[in-house]
């Protein structure tokens, strides 16, 4: 008789965050949010439905950014990561363009899906993430609630820039604490500004981050 292997339909949070390529932490706080599907044994312990996996996995790619222009920077200083979340390719482009012109050293991600951008931070946090709310599929609001806790995003300065009002935002639930809000078109000026701040910061921070 043919050895027959039969798949699991489901995975543990370990097994998933090797799967995914994040941490067993970013994995229970991806179930919390119900961005990946899971349950409980009888023992506790959880279990990951390998189609909710399966399905992120599924998801094209992050396509990142050539770097901005090198600029002059202390030996020891690193560039800022910087990630951009918005789903109309114009404006990402616009982004990529302004960003380059910051006289900061950076390295620039954009990213046109909050599914997209959760699994690209869920291997290592940007220094300042700027992301839009209305989006389809997944949107804004339920991205950075499921980033809110996550261990990754704990030195991250976000950022949103929308075209919602005041009411449509908190209407729909608001922001987590400390997420700045901006309104559209984008206020590059102001976002510069954040950046530079995230950069000085970023100098005074332990290397290890």
């Amino acid at each position: 008789m043919p050895h027959t292997t039969i798949e699991k339909s489901f995975c543990t949070t370990r097994e998933a965050a090797i799967l995914l390529g994040v941490s067993v932490g970013t994995v229970q706080l991806w179930v919390e949010s119900g961005l990946l599907q899971a349950w409980k044994t009888a023992g506790g312990h959880r279990r990951v439905l390998r189609d909710s996996v399966d399905g992120l996995l599924r998801k094209k790619p992050a396509v990142p950014v050539q770097p901005a222009p090198p600029v002059v920077t202390p030996s020891n200083a690193r560039r800022m990561r910087v990630l951009v979340v918005e789903d109309d390719p114009s404006l990402l482009r616009l982004y990529s363009a302004q960003i380059a012109r910051w006289p900061l050293a950076t390295d620039v991600s954009l990213i046109d899906n909050a599914i997209n951008a959760l699994l690209h931070m869920g291997r290592g946090g940007p220094d300042l993430l700027i992301s839009d709310l209305h989006m389809p599929g997944m949107d804004g609001f339920s991205m950075l609630r499921a980033l809110h806790r996550a261990p990754e995003m704990a030195y991250t300065k976000v950022v949103v820039v929308t075209g919602l009002d005041a009411n449509d935002v908190k209407s729909r639930g608001g922001v987590p604490p400390g997420v700045e809000v901006l309104a559209k078109p984008i206020p590059f000026a102001r976002l510069l500004s954040i950046a530079q701040d995230a950069s000085h910061r970023l100098a005074q921070a332990p290397q290890s981050h």
